[in-house]
């Protein structure tokens, strides 16, 4: 698939064949790249609806987007480092999973998060520019449903501030719970898909600056991603 992943599609069994078509039962089995240990999922049968109407139907079980998620989350996919000079919109990379979008440019530094978070501005008088560290913290779990499919990610996010001698001063970790939703349709004959936050919350983990609360933070960040990030994704 790519440099962290690679996918296993040799046949289950022997293929089908009937009359007027062929069974084909494919595996669908995502590992990390070089890293051959099973997954921690077992694959559930299931069967593609009786229709003769098209040339092709090809279908994916959710096992298949399961070890997806477990290939990456293994390989480090989840692991990303926000600096001062990366679009903030990247954050959106981490909260849904695969759809990473840009939204507007923030220069990120302590000054924007001390007005948001008074503690901040006490601990940190001098404006220093600010490197944000998330990660996933669990396998994300991907639940298939009718015409769409939810992904809900437990990950964490620890905020440093970058001193002029380039070395790092944490300031506080957050616990980060998101909620996603991807409604699925066809469009001009293509699949499309819409995004939807369902739920972003954040809890304290540790403060160097003391402790605060984080609600507001929760709000404004929510209030950017369906404002401004969610519409800007689904416009593409």
């Amino acid at each position: 698939i790519d440099d962290l992943a690679e996918v296993d599609y040799s046949l289950n069994s022997l293929p089908a064949v009937f009359r007027s078509f062929i069974d084909l039962d494919l595996k669908g089995i995502v590992y990390p790249a070089g890293n051959y240990t099973g997954p921690p999922y077992a694959a559930a049968p299931f069967t593609i609806p009786a229709q003769s109407d098209s040339m092709l139907y090809l279908a994916f079980s959710e096992y298949f987007f399961q070890t997806s998620s477990f290939a990456y989350y293994t390989a480090g996919a989840f692991n990303i480092t926000i600096a001062e000079e990366v679009r903030a919109g990247k954050l959106i990379c981490f909260l849904t999973f695969f759809f990473l979008q840009t939204c507007s440019y923030y220069n990120i530094s302590t000054e924007i998060f001390g007005s948001i978070i008074p503690e901040v501005a006490k601990y940190s008088v001098t404006p220093y520019p600010v490197m944000m560290k998330l990660m996933a913290t669990e396998i994300p779990i991907i639940s298939l449903e009718q015409d769409s499919f939810t992904v809900e990610i437990q990950g964490s996010m620890e905020v440093f501030a970058v001193l002029p001698d380039s070395t790092t001063q944490s300031l506080f970790t957050m616990n980060v719970t998101a909620n996603t939703s991807i409604a699925l349709n066809i469009f001009d004959q293509k699949l499309m898909g819409s995004l939807c936050l369902n739920r972003l919350q954040f809890s304290l983990a540790h403060s160097n600056v003391g402790f605060f609360e984080i609600s507001l933070l929760e709000n404004i960040l929510s209030y950017i991603l369906q404002t401004e990030v969610v519409p800007s994704a689904n416009g593409k």
